[in-house]
């Protein structure tokens, strides 16, 4: 098989990258180890900021998220048994976000696809990447029992943190910057309507909760548990107790229960992998960059990525200059590190260290106060929140 681009993982940042391309007259091939239904059912983040939204909808994929999606104009911070909303409109000049899960963002790139596009393969499992340094790159990979090559001008890997392309960059030419944090999230969906129309993020001393939902029936919460936590350890009872606790306010608000349909844990990391590009090897998403969930930065920051090479290669297309290509590792980067810092100031805001001082506990609830009454601080949030900007 030949194309122009070679795209390693069918998640949203490699289908919406087959999408731009297939708009700008470039062709591709999208490589996917999992079969359609895993990729349309694996519950992933659920909050587009308004770039991303922006994106799909110019891409013709926005449809159903603008009919079906939740769009939010801020969030609410609670400490002290207080309630603090952060108006978005109000402090960026229009911008919000949109609840609409991962799930459903493939759903509707894999149905363009296949409507439209070039060729998506599921159950391709991506071997290895040979001759990133050169002119023709190319993929090896298994599909239907048997091994292939993908010979391509360009490769771009959307294949996730255990995925096969970061390994193509020789470890020499490699740095890595990564923080492991001694505390998870205990995740739940459960059928019950949110009880409140936006989000809800929560420091306690007991721990950090999060209020979030996946539709106006469906509930998803969180709550701040010790690294290594099994969730199977948690009743139903003793996850609604806590996070009532957590989210108590002063006024009588109230959480409603309801049928807890999953449960899971998921770990708390920052990582960065530097340089983005390799060659013709180009990495996009958690390939390069993992944030801890708390800024809602992760799949925002993967479509950034892939935004910025399907410009880059459309500029290239038509003036014939590689400069956009040349640099693509250092414009993402920037994005990528204000990503991480917002992700860590809010992490490092919200949630309880095992070993947290008073003092420490003090200085949380002084950077909160700062925010309730600072609108220059509640911008600086606003700002990052609901995105910074593609390029």
């Amino acid at each position: 098989m030949r194309t122009t681009v070679g795209i390693i993982g069918a998640g949203p940042a490699g289908l919406l990258l087959a999408r731009l391309l297939h708009n700008a007259g470039i062709d591709s091939v999208v490589l996917e180890s999992r079969d359609r239904d895993y990729v349309e059912h694996r519950q992933r983040a659920g909050i587009l900021e308004q770039g991303t939204a922006d994106v799909l909808r110019a891409a013709g994929a926005g449809e159903r998220m603008d009919r079906e999606g939740l769009r939010h104009d801020g969030i609410e911070l609670r400490f002290d048994r207080r309630r603090h909303r952060v108006d978005f409109p109000a402090l960026t000049g229009g911008r919000s976000v949109m609840v609409y899960a991962q799930t459903e963002v493939c759903k509707d790139l894999i149905a363009l696809q296949l409507k439209e596009g070039g060729p998506l393969l599921f159950e391709a499992e991506a071997l290895a990447v040979e001759g990133a340094d050169t002119d023709s790159p190319r993929v090896r990979f298994r599909h239907e029992g048997t091994e292939d090559v993908l010979d391509c001008d360009y490769v771009v890997g959307c294949d996730g943190f255990w995925g096969v392309s970061r390994k193509a960059v020789p470890a020499e030419l490699t740095r890595v910057f990564e923080r492991t944090y001694p505390f998870g999230w205990l995740g739940i969906l459960a059928d019950v309507a949110p009880s409140h129309d936006e989000l809800v993020y929560a420091r306690h001393d007991r721990g950090f909760a999060l209020l979030s939902m996946r539709s106006p029936s469906v509930s998803r919460l969180y709550l701040q548990v010790p690294e290594g936590t099994d969730a199977e350890a948690w009743s139903d009872d003793e996850i609604w107790a806590e996070l009532e606790r957590r989210f108590e306010t002063a006024d009588g608000w109230r959480l409603e229960r309801g049928p807890i349909t999953q449960k899971s844990v998921t770990p708390m990391r920052s990582y960065v992998h530097e340089p983005m590009r390799h060659g013709r090897l180009f990495l996009a998403g958690d390939a390069a960059h993992i944030v801890p969930p708390t800024g809602a930065k992760g799949l925002n920051l993967a479509v950034g990525d892939v935004v910025t090479f399907a410009r880059a290669l459309t500029y290239q297309k038509e003036t014939g200059s590689a400069q956009l290509l040349d640099t693509y590792s250092e414009a993402c980067l920037r994005r990528v590190w204000q990503a991480e810092r917002f992700s860590y100031d809010m992490t490092t805001l919200l949630h309880r260290a095992p070993d947290a001082t008073p003092f420490e506990d003090r200085l949380q609830l002084a950077r909160l106060e700062r925010l309730a009454g600072s609108r220059a601080a509640e911008t600086d949030l606003a700002e990052a929140y609901t995105g910074f900007p593609f390029g």
